[in-house]
């Protein structure tokens, strides 16, 4: 697969979808593909519907660089994640995420990041398994999960690593809706319609002032924890 990422326009909607022929990891090539597609719907005026392939959303970071022992990319790779799903977090347009496999980190951040999470009943799961694979958890990335999560399952997934299935990322916050694979093109057309009657300076400007919080932590932790070194 030479491109990782692929853009379609339909209507006021652009469609990203990574797939790079196996479980889309986030490596430097991903996560500047992803960039390069939000720059491309931010210029547009796009709303967005992020996607994945059939039976995964992302494997998340590359952990073959983690245990490489090369801090400059580790960094690199670190902080492309962390300043895509503050891209995300504050983008203009509505960013709606469409997931039909397994979503772990840094696949879950950035459905934690969007304004609309659609899920397709299966045996996926999702999570924060970092501490399962002996990785601590970043700064920025808790601050995504803090302010999305309910306090409980913001406990359970980023301590302890458990990861849930589609219902119970509902009832967690990962999802904000749950459907028959057979049904999901319906719901995420549905979505895209009711996104598209929203005044966009109003959107835009509440969504940054509600978050404002989070992304000035979110901003915080990425200057001080992910600064060139």
């Amino acid at each position: 697969m030479d491109e990782p990422v692929s853009y379609e326009r339909s209507g006021r909607s652009a469609r990203i979808r990574m797939d790079d022929g196996k479980v889309n990891v986030m490596n430097v090539a991903m996560l500047s593909a992803l960039h390069a597609a939000f720059d491309r719907a931010s210029k547009e005026g796009a709303i967005v519907v992020l996607s994945g392939r059939e039976t995964i959303f992302s494997a998340g970071f590359d952990v073959k660089v983690f245990s490489s022992g090369n801090a400059e990319q580790t960094m690199t790779m670190l902080k492309l994640g962390a300043e895509l799903a503050l891209k995300v977090l504050t983008f203009s347009t509505p960013v709606i995420t469409v997931t039909t496999g397994h979503a772990y980190p840094m696949g879950a951040f950035l459905m934690l990041a969007a304004d609309w999470r659609i899920g397709a009943e299966g045996t996926w799961r999702i999570g924060l398994n970092e501490v399962q694979i002996g990785l601590t958890v970043p700064r920025f990335a808790l601050e995504i999960a803090r302010q999305r999560l309910t306090p409980a399952y913001f406990s359970r997934t980023a301590i302890t690593g458990e990861m849930f299935g589609p219902e119970e990322a509902r009832t967690a916050g990962f999802l904000d809706v749950v459907t028959p694979i057979d049904g999901l093109a319906s719901a995420v057309a549905a979505a895209v319609e009711r996104l598209e009657r929203l005044d966009a300076v109003a959107h835009a400007a509440t969504k940054l002032r509600a978050r404002a919080g989070a992304i000035a932590a979110i901003r915080s932790a990425i200057d001080e924890e992910l600064a060139a070194r």
